[in-house]
């Protein structure tokens, strides 16, 4: 007789490394699409660059996946069906918001699949409510933190460089963006991939593999390439509609969004909040847009992810939900 467990935690860590994979180029535009849509790098570039510090970023630290596989729900009601439901309605809504190139929140979908998953197995009451709260207020709070950096940052920065001639000045802002979209890629790494190592070190102890919640190296290396080769992967849907069709970027823009964004990012991966970086880059693009005037923001566009951003997490929690329902007759 197999061992159906064993079994299902090689499911459940094959799903989570696809998840990570399908994250990073799904994700691949919050890092490049500024500096590709500036021509400040070209996108078999900034997609390489990208990959590598997504890779580089994943290594640093384990604060967010700690959040991820402790603040969500009660560690003795997680089966690995469980994980495995929430992982797969995560997927689902990715690669569906990725078809309508809409910039929707990974962290959204991962945490409304555990959701949705924990709902079926075993209701609403076994959900950490106010470690929810905790993840919910950050995920909410950081695109308004994102607005009004990259709205502050950009109007500082035409305040400095407001007598400069723009051509001259977009050329060495050029130069700067290569380095502020290599800060992004790198801050990009220590949120998304640790999304990951969060869910699969919440299966390793779940079948009793590791007697705490600590993070293996081998799940830190494996989720950390799983997104460095899906970034490498592109994703050139999602780059068109944040880098082209949102907002029309120079140079010095991109420049403001690229490092506003990663600031919020990293201050938030270093206290082990979960935001989206989907969230805080479109945002601080808005936040960029607006400085320059609000006829510079393509709103339908903005209303349509704003739309996304909203229905990720009941969407994925309702996929996982009958994710759930499907799997428990065939693995349960």
């Amino acid at each position: 007789m197999p061992d159906m467990a064993l079994i299902m935690l090689v499911l459940v860590i094959f799903a989570a490394l696809a998840f990570d994979y399908i994250n990073g180029f799904h994700d691949t535009a919050n890092a490049i699409a500024t500096c590709v849509s500036t021509r400040a790098l070209s996108v078999k570039a900034a997609i390489f660059m990208a990959a590598f510090l997504n890779f580089a970023g994943a290594m640093v630290s384990t604060k967010v996946a700690s959040t991820i596989g402790k603040g969500i729900v009660d560690a003795n009601h997680v089966t690995q069906l469980v994980v495995l439901a929430g992982i797969l309605g995560a997927i689902i809504w990715n690669l569906i918001t990725w078809y309508y190139g809409m910039p929707s929140s990974s962290s959204h979908a991962i945490i409304g699949g555990i959701m949705g998953a924990v709902i079926a197995h075993s209701g609403a009451a076994t959900l950490h409510w106010k470690g929810l709260q905790k993840i919910v207020m950050a995920l909410i709070l950081s695109p308004i933190i994102g607005v009004a950096i990259g709205f502050i940052f950009m109007v500082i920065v035409m305040r400095l460089f407001h007598n400069s001639n723009p051509g001259p000045l977009n050329k060495n802002f050029r130069k700067l963006q290569v380095a502020s979209a290599a800060f992004m890629a790198f801050s990009h790494g220590t949120a998304d991939a640790q999304k990951s190592m969060g869910v699969i070190t919440m299966a390793l102890l779940s079948y009793g593999l590791i007697p705490t919640f600590d993070v293996p190296t081998w799940v830190k290396i494996s989720c950390a390439v799983a997104m460095g080769l899906g970034t490498a992967a592109g994703g050139w849907r999602i780059i068109k509609t944040i880098g082209k069709d949102f907002v029309k970027l120079q140079p010095v823009h991109g420049f403001c969004v690229e490092t506003a964004a990663a600031g919020v990012i990293l201050g938030a991966s270093s206290i082990g909040m979960p935001v989206s970086t989907t969230h805080v880059i479109t945002s601080t693009i808005l936040g960029v847009g607006v400085s320059k005037r609000l006829t510079a923001v393509n709103w339908n566009v903005a209303k349509r992810i704003v739309w996304a951003w909203v229905l990720t997490i009941p969407a994925a929690a309702l996929v996982a939900f009958m994710t759930y329902q499907v799997l428990l007759p065939l693995l349960g």
